[in-house]
C-alpha cells in the first residue's frame, strides 16, 4: 500500500473535478482572485468571458462542492492564450494549480491550437518553473505590465501543440501528475 503524504484529508490531485465555469461560480471564482492578486479582475469581466467571448473557455476545479482553482484560455485559430490560473491559497501546493494547467493545454490542442502563451511576473519563479516543466520559454518582456506594482511581465510560449514530442511531454507528465 502507497503511503499517503501531505496533511491528512488533504486532497490528491485526482480529486479535482474541472468543469466550464458557470455563472454561478464567478462568486466564488472572485473570492480566490481577491486572495491570489493584488490587480483583480470584477466580477463582470468573468461574466463577459463566460457569457458574450466565444474565443473564451474558462474552468473551475472543484474538490467536493467547493470551487478551490480556475483557469481561463483564449483560442484564436492556431493560437491560444492563457489569460488567468488561481487555486484557493488554502489549497496550493498541491498540484492543483498544475492540474488547471494541464486541462487548458487539452483544451488548447482540442480547439485547434498550435501554439500557447501567457504572461507572468518576473518574480513569480513557481508558476516560472511549472511553465518551463511543459515546455514554456520566456521570449520577450512586458515592461511595466503589472499596474499595481508596475512588474514586468515575462512572455512565455510554448509550441508545436500538436506534434507526437508535445503530446508525449504532456502524457507523461500528466500520467506522472496523477499518480502522486
Amino acid at each position: 500500500m502507497k503511503a499517503e503524504l501531505g496533511r491528512p484529508g488533504a486532497p490528491q490531485p485526482g480529486d479535482l473535478q474541472i468543469a466550464p465555469m458557470l455563472v454561478s461560480d464567478i462568486p466564488e471564482v472572485t473570492q480566490i482572485e481577491q486572495l491570489s492578486f493584488s490587480a483583480v479582475w470584477p466580477p463582470n469581466a468573468f461574466y463577459n468571458e463566460v457569457k458574450d467571448n466565444k474565443l473564451a473557455h474558462y474552468y473551475v476545479g472543484r474538490v467536493g462542492p467547493r470551487v478551490v482553482a480556475y483557469g481561463g484560455l483564449w483560442v484564436i485559430l492556431e493560437d491560444s492564450h492563457v489569460t488567468t490560473i488561481a487555486v484557493h491559497p488554502e489549497m496550493r501546493g498541491r498540484r492543483l494549480g498544475e492540474r488547471i494547467l494541464a486541462h487548458l493545454i487539452d483544451e488548447a490542442i482540442e480547439r485547434g491550437a498550435s501554439w500557447i502563451t501567457l504572461e507572468v511576473r518576473e518574480s513569480n519563479h513557481t508558476a516560472q518553473n511549472l511553465y518551463t516543466k511543459y515546455g514554456f520559454t520566456a521570449v520577450s518582456t512586458r515592461r511595466g505590465y503589472y499596474s499595481d506594482n508596475n512588474e514586468n511581465a515575462l512572455v512565455m510560449w510554448a509550441g508545436n501543440l500538436k506534434g507526437e514530442i508535445y503530446r508525449n511531454r504532456l502524457r507523461a507528465l500528466k500520467g506522472a501528475l496523477l499518480e502522486r
